[in-house]
């Protein structure tokens, strides 16, 4: 049964003085020993750099199966086995840095984690709120928000420790999307069944302000990249609010999307919107300059979505509808708005019923430093980074 809502540079020591300058080629010699010295641990970072922490990959949750399916997106592949997980998962979010993937099982109020280097669960289940849907890390990693939406709260995950911290904070009711501001300070909770969007400050985990009235059945949301509008999927009137986050009131009138819109994603230069619309198997993309929308048609069901982050695909979630079985991902090219994999493809098969509600795809590996250097960042060569003493 098909998921529905609930029903190089090197660090140089100081040359040694010695009597007498050094003659001019003296100088350029030792310059360019110094530069094949960077150069060969440059080399000798990215050799130690295991292969698996530098694919950029993108995590689909099976709702059915318990199950997260794992997408090369290089390649449009799926690798490896599916990893077990909790009972429904559905929910999805990827840390800024890559490294750790938080799923949210709606069935057994659980949050697994994963561990993107060798894509196996670390730990032991987290247990939340009473069914978590959908789930955002802050800017800087440290934290993570699952909305519950049985209980109508936020909880809070440290992820330092993989715990939950503080009392969960009550929201409105039915609480399912939420997204962090890429500020980091403020998120904002789509209150599915009361029509209304919450927020929570990062600062003080505590709500602030009134609900937001917004359209009927607000499900999944997004904030732009500039943190000055949140954009809303309205599942149930089959609109898009925009809420603009210096007043934190709605503007404009609701924008119409084909019906039952899904999920939500902002293409990194804040050009575009991207709407997944579960019953009629299309995306729409919204131009943010003009709220004109254009229709991309699909071949099956259309859940979540999670754009690429230079902003080049955007990979959807697609359920064979009211029949259930093996999903697939399609990926659609954002320059032309044209499916990679036509609408009669299917693209990779995945698990039974995939959801992907979140930011599922990993952002592409940074350069992680040089020793001595403060952009030593423990990360793809932490090996030759100094440990703090």
């Amino acid at each position: 049964m098909a998921w529905r809502l609930p029903t190089v540079i090197i660090q140089r020591s100081p040359p040694q003085r010695r009597r007498g300058d050094l003659t001019k080629r003296a100088r350029r010699w030792v310059g360019l020993r110094h530069s094949a010295a960077a150069l060969s641990v440059s080399v000798l970072a990215w050799l130690a750099t295991p292969i698996s922490a530098l694919a950029v990959n993108a995590y689909i949750t099976n709702s059915s199966d318990g199950t997260v399916s794992v997408i090369d997106t290089a390649t449009y592949t799926v690798i490896g086995s599916p990893i077990a997980v909790g009972s429904g998962p559905g929910g999805v979010a990827v840390t800024p840095d890559g490294s750790t993937v938080y799923i949210a099982n709606f069935r057994d109020s659980t949050v697994s984690v994963i561990d993107t280097v060798t894509n196996t669960v670390i730990g032991f289940p987290i247990a939340v709120g009473s069914g978590p849907g959908g789930v955002a890390a802050t800017a800087d990693g440290s934290k993570v928000y699952i909305a519950n939406f049985w209980d109508n709260t936020v909880s809070v995950i440290d992820t330092s420790t993989n715990t939950v911290i503080g009392s969960p904070i009550p929201v409105g009711s039915g609480p399912f999307g939420l997204a962090v501001t890429p500020d980091g300070t403020t998120v904002y909770i789509a209150n599915f069944s009361d029509n209304t969007v919450s927020m929570i400050d990062t600062a003080t985990n505590t709500v602030i302000g009134s609900p937001i009235p917004v359209g009927s059945g607000p499900f999944g949301l997004a904030v732009t990249p500039d943190s000055s509008k949140v954009y809303i999927a309205n599942f149930s009137d089959n609109t898009v609010s925009v809420i603009d986050t210096e007043t934190n009131t709605v503007i404009g009138t609701p924008i119409p999307v084909d019906g039952e819109p899904f999920g939500v994603a902002v293409i990194p230069d804040g050009s575009k919107v991207y709407i997944s619309n579960f019953g009629p198997a299309t995306v729409s993309v919204i131009d943010m300059a003009t709220n004109t929308v254009i229709r991309v048609p699909l071949y099956f069901c259309a859940a979540g979505l999670a754009v690429t982050t230079d902003g080049s695909n955007l990979y959807v979630a697609m359920q064979i509808c009211a029949f259930g079985g093996t999903g697939y991902v399609n990926v659609i090219d954002t320059a032309t708005n044209t499916p990679i994999f036509d609408p009669g493809g299917y693209g990779p098969g995945v698990g039974t019923d995939p959801v992907a509600f979140g930011v599922f795809i990993q952002p592409p590996p940074r350069f992680a430093g040089t020793p001595g250097f403060s952009n030593c960042h423990n990360q793809s060569v932490a090996m030759l980074c100094p440990r703090p003493r």
